[in-house]
């Protein structure tokens, strides 16, 4: 039997709230990767201000990481 994968706030890879590194996690790949991309796609596409919401929507809703 299979369980479903589950997307958490990294507890170990955080810089600020632990999206970034909680997604890396779910991707197996670097968070600083996923990171970069984040910073790059948000300057690119909505000036920084529509990445910076995202992030934060992200850190309030995904739920972190059990101990």
């Amino acid at each position: 039997m299979m369980t479903a994968k589950k997307l958490y706030r990294s507890r170990e890879q955080r810089m600020i709230s632990g999206v970034c590194g909680g997604i890396g996690t779910y991707f197996n790949t670097d968070p600083t990767i996923i990171r970069l991309a984040w910073v790059l796609l948000s300057f690119f596409f909505s000036l920084g201000f529509g990445g910076l919401l995202a992030y934060i929507i992200c850190a309030v809703i995904i739920p972190e990481e059990p101990a």
